[in-house]
């Protein structure tokens, strides 16, 4: 019932009166939204921290700290992380999710995705009593080293590559200026000038340097090992589907791995130049590619 006095309620467009309610719903949803954006980017970047640190102690300093079991959940463990990331890399998925999650979102979305699979493997890992090497005195010694310096590689590579596109932080960082969603310049330098993919071979030498490796640590290397080099040549074939030619002449130009002259991750074979009749480099446009 209205406060005023009846007939005495002054006159007010009817349409104020309407936009009044909607005007005051809106702003606070705007204001809850804001917040649990804000909340949830926060909360990602704090659950990626905690997984690096769950992540160092698992690869290295708690080889024997998961309960024996059997190697088979193992498996299935490494192979949940393996497709649940592949899966949301993959165009078709991540348009559709889209629908969803806001582009500014999707790299939170993808971190925190990442690291609840990664800690999901962790808890529910077996160990085994067998070993495939252990190392003492000076080789064990250069191995700590050479793992610790690993870890310096990766951290320079991402940060070469976009850590906070890795994570989220720039695409989320730009919606908490309000500003649009950054556009991902591909310019290679540092590192990148002599290798396509510095990550992934940091990545390996990771699961690879330990002095203590029992068969079930052994087998995680050897999974993630095959992931890798598959995931290499899958993020070579994203990139020339967003990049076109650019990254076509960088193949050729740069390999994915040292030591490999051939193949998907070497250098890509130099195609044979062919000019084109005159009819022929005119065509209609085509549209273009982008990047999500």
């Amino acid at each position: 019932m209205s406060d005023w006095p009846q007939g005495a309620a002054p006159k007010v467009d009817s349409r104020l009166t309407r936009l009044r309610p909607a005007t005051k719903e809106g702003c606070d949803e705007r204001v809850m939204r804001r917040i649990c954006g804000i909340g949830f980017g926060i909360a990602v970047h704090g659950l990626f921290l905690f997984t690096v640190y769950r992540l160092v102690r698992f690869l290295h300093a708690d080889t024997v700290a998961s309960p024996y079991g059997s190697l088979g959940i193992d498996v299935l463990l490494a192979s949940q992380f393996a497709a649940s990331h592949s899966l949301l890399l993959w165009r078709g998925v991540r348009q559709r999710l889209y629908r969803w999650i806001p582009p500014h979102f999707y790299g939170c979305f993808f971190c925190a995705a990442t690291c609840l699979s990664l800690l999901a493997m962790f808890a529910g890992w077996r160990s085994s009593a067998t070993m495939a090497w252990h190392l003492n005195g000076w080789p064990g010694l250069l191995m700590e080293s050479a793992f610790c310096c690993d870890w310096g590689f990766l951290v320079y590579s991402l940060h070469l590559s976009g850590l906070g596109y890795q994570t989220g932080f720039t695409p989320w960082w730009h919606w908490v200026r309000g500003l649009p969603l950054p556009e991902r310049e591909f310019r290679p330098r540092g590192l990148y000038r002599q290798l396509r993919h510095p990550v992934y071979l940091s990545f390996l030498g990771l699961i690879w340097l330990n002095p203590v490796m029992s068969f079930d640590r052994l087998l995680l290397a050897c999974l993630w090992s095959g992931y890798l080099i598959i995931g290499s040549h899958l993020k070579d074939e994203r990139l020339v589907f967003f990049l076109g030619e650019t990254y076509r002449v960088y193949q050729e130009q740069v390999p994915g791995y040292p030591l490999i002259p051939f193949g998907t991750l070497g250098r890509r074979k130099a195609r044979p130049h062919v000019v084109l009749p005159a009819q022929a480099v005119q065509p209609e446009s085509a549209p273009i590619r982008r990047a999500a």
